[in-house]
Parts: C-alpha cells; structure tokens; sequence
C-alpha cells in the first residue's frame, strides 16, 4: 500500500526537506567536480532531473509488472541499473548531437550519472516507500529539482569566490567543503517541515 502523500507534496518534500544530495548526501562527488562552473552545473542537473524523472518512472513499471509478478525481485539492482545506464545513454546521444559544448563541458561526468549513487538510491528509495507511479514519478523529478538546485546555488557560490581573497588553507577544496556543509545544514534545517518517508 502506498504512503498517502499526494505526489505534489512527494516533489516539494524530495527537492527540499528530503533532498537527495545535501540531506541524505548521495551523489556528491559529480556535485563537487561539475559547480565551478554555473553552464555545466546547470547541464548536469538537468540531465540529472531527467535521468531521474524517466529512469524512476521505467524502474516502477518494471519492478511492479515484471519483477513481483514473476517473483524476481532479486533482480531489482540489476534491472535498475540496466534501466538507469539505458536511460543515462540516451540522454548522452541527445547532449552531444545537439549541444556539443556542454557536452564537453560535462566531460567524464555525464556517463557516470549512470553510476551517480543518487540516482541509484532514489530509485531504491522509491521502491522501498511503497509509492506508486505518480508518487514514483514526483519523487523521482522532486529528487532531480533538488540536485539541480544545489549543485547551481554551489556553481554560483564559487564563481563569486574565484575573486574574493580567501586564506591560503581555504582555496580550493577547503572553502568547498565548508559551503557544501553549510548548504547541507541548511537544506537538514527543512527536514522537519514535512516528512515523506
């Protein structure tokens, strides 16, 4: 039986007060290479949202129709995976033949979404919560609006940095550490506020 939230209050909660990246910190080693720039951060978390968006929505059908219904749920990882990886190249065909430069821009990490745990962990998460395809479907996208939106406020965060004078220990991986903790502080702050486990 699933939760009876309403898939709008699945999408709010998951971009803010259960956001995916800065709460249960999954997915933060594209977030912390892909945001010194605001156009490739931008990109990523687009590509994110979709992959999550689709690859949640496949990943409920298949797990509800195939997977129960031939008693193979230990088959899950594996289809989910297959699913994602399906879903991440695709969108890596569509990235280079119609924008080349933020296909380079992405560099490496457009194909490692597909092995990005955050996107790996919604789709469990989705499963384990019992949602239905609506609710699967908001999660999913909910999930993808709250990596874009934090991954583009870090983007910003350090090109507003790259002029300021910071202490010597701080440049660098230092003073990005510190921003993702305070980020992540603030989006834990909203955890209280509405609880869609």
């Amino acid at each position: 039986m699933s939760p009876p939230y309403t898939p709008l209050v699945i999408l709010v909660g998951a971009a803010f007060t259960e956001n995916i990246l800065l709460v249960n910190y999954l997915g933060m080693c594209s977030f912390l290479g892909v945001s010194r720039e605001m156009k490739a951060a931008a990109g990523l978390g687009a590509a994110v949202t979709l992959v999550l968006s689709v690859s949640c929505t496949l990943n409920y059908l298949v797990n509800t129709y195939v997977l129960m219904r031939l008693d193979m749920l230990h088959l899950q990882f594996i289809a989910f995976m297959l699913i994602i990886a399906a879903t991440v190249q695709l969108l890596e065909m569509i990235i280079e033949r119609f924008s080349p430069r933020l296909y380079y821009a992405l560099g490496i990490f457009l194909p490692l979404i597909t092995v990005n745990c955050a996107i790996l962990g919604v789709c469990l998460f989705m499963s384990i919560r019992n949602y239905n395809l609506a609710q699967s479907a908001a999660y999913g996208a909910g999930s993808g609006v709250g990596w874009w939106l934090a991954i583009v406020a870090m983007a910003g965060i350090r090109q507003r940095l790259q002029t300021a004078r910071l202490p010597k220990g701080l440049d660098g991986p230092g003073i990005t550490l510190i921003i993702a903790g305070i980020m992540a502080l603030a989006f834990t702050g909203l955890a209280g506020m509405l609880n869609i486990r």
